[in-house]
């Protein structure tokens, strides 16, 4: 099953770290918030990646994890307020 993830988090992240996140597309939005995107082979690789979020202390606003099959129902989105999480 191939997966797309889009991760928004809160700031800017300095290009440097796309390499932490596996050459995935990084791109700093209008609102101050920076999306990092591109496909994951499978849930291994997005718990890894989650995990790389968190230990850079990032905050997630929204998590979309876009399954690549034909069933619509298995799309994912999470959004996340701040002041929930901690």
């Amino acid at each position: 099953m191939a997966t797309f993830l889009t991760l928004r988090i809160e700031g800017h992240l300095d290009p440097q770290w796309s390499d932490w996140f596996e050459g995935m597309d990084m791109s700093h939005l209008p609102d101050g918030s920076t999306q990092i995107s591109g496909p994951v082979i499978d849930q291994t690789a997005l718990y890894g990646l989650l995990s790389r979020a968190r230990d850079l202390g990032l905050t997630l606003l929204t998590v979309l994890v876009e399954s690549d099959d034909n069933d619509d129902n298995k799309d994912t989105e999470v959004q996340a307020n701040k002041d929930e999480i901690n």
